[in-house]
């Protein structure tokens, strides 16, 4: 079955940098639009950015736009997440999260749109 790891989650002064990534097994991944969901205590899970199949096309929440870079190694079936300038209110728990797509440059913005999920990794900002 699909599997999906986070990793490189920790704990990181305000300005700092974090680097996220996703190993994903038991699909064929470069045939999944990905992406990376956060969730702070007591808030929706939402979506902070996306990537398609080839990494041909990307969406970037506005939170996190000039500061959060996406990107995939399909070789390695692995999404990444780098994160620089971080702020105190990027502190939440990051899923990654996969869904099977037939169609180049396509990215999905909604929770719905994913039907395969990682467990989360924790990342907080301290001011």
């Amino acid at each position: 079955q699909v599997q999906l790891v986070e990793s490189g989650g920790g704990l990181v002064q305000a300005g700092g940098s974090l680097r996220l990534s996703c190993a994903a097994s038991g699909l064929t991944f470069s045939n999944y639009a990905m992406g990376w969901f956060r969730q702070a205590p007591g808030k929706e899970r939402e979506l902070v950015t996306a990537i398609s199949w080839s990494g041909g096309s990307t969406y970037y929440a506005d939170s996190v736009k000039g500061r959060f870079t996406i990107s995939r190694d399909n070789a390695k079936s692995t999404m990444y997440l780098q994160m620089v300038s971080l702020k105190p209110e990027d502190t939440a728990v990051y899923f990654c999260a996969a869904r099977r797509t037939y169609s180049e440059g396509v990215v999905y913005y909604q929770r719905g749109d994913y039907n395969n999920w990682g467990q989360g990794t924790q990342v907080t900002v301290s001011s």
